[in-house]
């Protein structure tokens, strides 16, 4: 069988070689980059940054995360997330215990069915309380080079964040980094290593049982596949209105902005201060990267998120032009540095010291696609017709369950045998670190970011 995978995302690409790594003939079509889509920087295990979904969605996003970690593990930054709620945020701190210790429990089973399972670290361990007192006590406390315990994550935090501006208790979560420019540069090296034939064409409609008809190099081409995958991301809807399907969904764009901060701790956690989305009180997220890098979100209309930057649920929702401008040719590099000068001082009002951080001019930005009529889900994979299957993960965890239900109905089909339905052999999808490590900073410093961004700022000890 032939398989057309269009769109090569985090979840195009991942498909597309796991399906290889089992005999089958992936071509991938990808217009723009591997895995280039829209910002990718913290592994939802536990999905602990969205007070508004369901605990299935959070039990969900724990068991894919734990499979994306094992899959990408030389992506990720091993490092926890602080989780603090502001005193003038509505929410009580003390509602999420409950949810906590569902989550922990739920990854004790997961590392008593499997004991590689346990990536993020000892099931105990897997999340923490902290009061005022205990930092106030943590912020007298001189810095280790290296943090060894929980409470050494929690010192710079102490030291650096105005305490009074917080709600308590707060919480230390195993929710780890992700390193985009790391998870695009093994994606590129296992493509190749199980012969996908990449293809970077634009894909302009597919014909019934199925010709794919594409632009490459100028050139219109045809070629006949047995089975499409719709990986499309934002242009998902493209694809499935050639083919007469009908499917809802929104499209939001997004933004996330990289400054440069002197600071003089010798690591960092990464941090989360909620806040209620669309507000001007969103949510903030610091996301410290190698070379004093830190990324910055802040769930705000001028922020993170854009006035109509989330389009209705149709079948193809239709961006606005300024943002299509955006992905396909590139910021205004003023509108850019005004948006991350307000996500510093966003940031600022609970990291005073943040004020002295400096903006760049390249945002990490794109648009994602949610199915279905509830914009805020989160957990989300496969929906199929007749050998055709829509990949709609909202979050990059979902890429295993993702290809389990495209496994299953090839299995059903009889295009692959029942042997290899989730059949993982994680050893296939090994990778070097050190050829992460070139390619990555390759990858970050043709996308025009600083290239040390390419490197993992924590060694990989649990995975």
């Amino acid at each position: 069988m032939r398989v057309a995978v269009i769109g090569g995302g985090v979840a195009g690409s991942s498909v597309a070689f796991y399906l290889a790594s089992l005999g089958v003939d992936v071509t991938l079509f990808e217009k723009r980059g591997i895995v280039s889509g829209p910002p990718m920087c913290h592994l939802h295990a536990g999905g602990n940054l969205y007070r508004e979904i369901s605990d299935a969605q959070c039990i969900r996003l724990l068991k894919e995360s734990i499979e994306f970690a094992r899959l990408y593990k030389n992506a990720i930054d091993i490092r926890p997330t602080i989780i603090a709620t502001p005193i003038d945020d509505e929410d009580a701190p003390k509602n999420y215990l409950k949810r906590l210790e569902k989550l922990k429990n739920e990854y004790k089973k997961l590392v008593e069915a499997d004991p590689n399972n346990k990536v993020l670290g000892e099931v105990e361990d897997y999340y923490k309380v902290y009061y005022k007192e205990d930092l106030e006590k943590l912020k007298n406390k001189p810095i280790p080079n290296t943090p060894k315990t929980l409470d050494d994550w929690l010192i710079p935090f102490a030291k650096m964040t105005d305490l009074d501006k917080l709600k308590y208790p707060i919480f230390l979560v195993q929710e780890y980094g992700i390193n985009v420019f790391r998870v695009s540069a093994i994606a590129e090296i296992l493509l190749k290593r199980f012969n996908v034939k990449v293809k970077k064409a634009e894909v302009i409609e597919i014909k019934d049982k199925f010709e794919v008809i594409y632009r490459e190099n100028e050139t219109i081409k045809k070629e006949k596949f047995d089975y499409v995958i719709n990986s499309a991301g934002f242009e998902s809807g493209k694809i499935d209105k050639s083919l007469g399907f009908k499917r809802k969904r929104f499209v939001e764009f997004k933004a996330a902005y990289v400054t440069k901060w002197n600071y003089d701790f010798p690591y960092l956690p990464e941090i989360i201060f909620h806040g209620k989305r669309g507000t001007p009180k969103g949510m903030a997220q610091f996301t410290p990267y190698n070379g004093g890098y830190i990324q910055l979100h802040g769930m705000t209309k001028d922020i993170t998120l854009f006035e109509n930057g989330l389009s209705k649920d149709e079948v193809s929702p239709k961006l606005d032009k300024s943002f299509l401008e955006k992905i396909n040719k590139g910021w205004d590099k003023k509108e850019a540095i005004e948006r991350t000068k307000r996500a510093i001082n966003h940031m600022s009002k609970f990291v005073p010291s943040f004020k002295n951080a400096t903006p760049t001019s390249t945002p990490l930005f794109g648009a994602q696609q949610i199915p279905g009529n509830d914009p805020d889900l989160r957990a989300a994979e496969v929906s199929l017709e007749e050998d055709y299957a829509r990949c709609e993960i909202v979050k990059a965890n979902s890429i295993f369950a993702m290809a389990d239900e495209i496994v299953k109905d090839m299995i059903n089909k009889g295009y692959l045998n029942k042997k290899v339905y989730q059949n993982r052999d994680y050893l296939k999808f090994e990778t070097k670190k050190e050829e992460v490590d070139k390619l990555a900073q390759k990858i970050a410093k043709k996308r025009g970011y600083p290239q040390e961004m390419g490197l993992l700022m924590y060694p990989q000890k649990n995975i």
